[in-house]
């Protein structure tokens, strides 16, 4: 004879199934927007007597919550794809010569810009599986990162990943640009020379607003336009022969 629940087992499961929504509806901080968070809702908790204080302070932790949001993405799985790094609109499909500290050479390449407004989700997925070979961080300017000299002038930290051909051997070379912003001042970028990226994963952040350019190898037709919106890990942007 089956057991009949207890009321209390009732209850756990129905509180179990809300928090198991609310996990898939309320997407994670990404680790380095906690201390953004945290601060302000400190504030706001000390100051609740005091709504001048508690009221601003609760929408200041709201809004980092949002900018830092870290949702779950599912890469597509056809062979050879290379993803969009990043959330944001399409700013440039066109061809130019990438950083110098890319390796990619000095001849122009095809390239896609994403253009992330203070609304994205800010945070980088890798474009590509591969193995990091160079990861440079550049000083400079802070200018709009819309416009196409951002690319040039703005501070930035270029990735170059070396792709994996088919038969197990060395794979064309791509490379991944971080671009700050008018508002953005820092560029969060964590892997090292030697790491093993996987499609999709997360890789970086950029504070608050910004840019995002891939370089692709000589030959590819990018599959994206201008205007169009990318959702970072899933949007195909290109696919490699590997």
């Amino acid at each position: 004879m089956a057991r009949r629940p207890r009321p209390d087992e009732g209850n756990t499961g129905r509180v179990a199934h809300f928090l198991d929504l609310a996990r898939e509806t309320i997407p994670p901080i990404h680790p380095a927007g906690i201390p953004f968070v945290a601060a302000p809702a400190a504030v706001a908790l000390l100051g609740r007597r005091h709504r001048w204080i508690a009221r601003p302070a609760a929408l200041t932790a709201g809004a980092c919550a949002a900018f830092f949001r870290h949702p779950g993405r599912i890469p597509p799985t056809e062979p050879g794809v290379v993803v969009a790094p990043a959330d944001g609109t399409i700013a440039l499909v066109d061809e130019a010569v990438p950083p110098a500290e890319s390796g990619l050479g000095t001849e122009p390449l095809p390239r896609v810009s994403t253009f992330l407004s203070i609304f994205d989700v800010h945070v980088q997925r890798v474009p590509i599986a591969g193995t990091v070979t160079a990861v440079t961080h550049t000083p400079g300017a802070f200018l709009s990162a819309d416009l196409p000299e951002a690319s040039r002038d703005n501070e930035r930290t270029t990735m170059t990943i070396r792709t994996t051909a088919t038969g197990g051997g060395a794979g064309p070379d791509l490379a991944v640009v971080q671009i700050a912003g008018l508002v953005a001042r820092r560029i969060v970028c964590d892997p090292e020379v030697g790491d093993t990226l996987r499609l999709g994963d997360t890789y970086g952040l950029i504070r608050f607003g910004s840019r995002v350019d891939v370089y692709f190898p000589e030959g590819t037709t990018p599959r994206v336009s201008v205007g169009q919106r990318a959702v970072g890990g899933e949007t195909p942007f290109a696919y490699l022969d590997l």
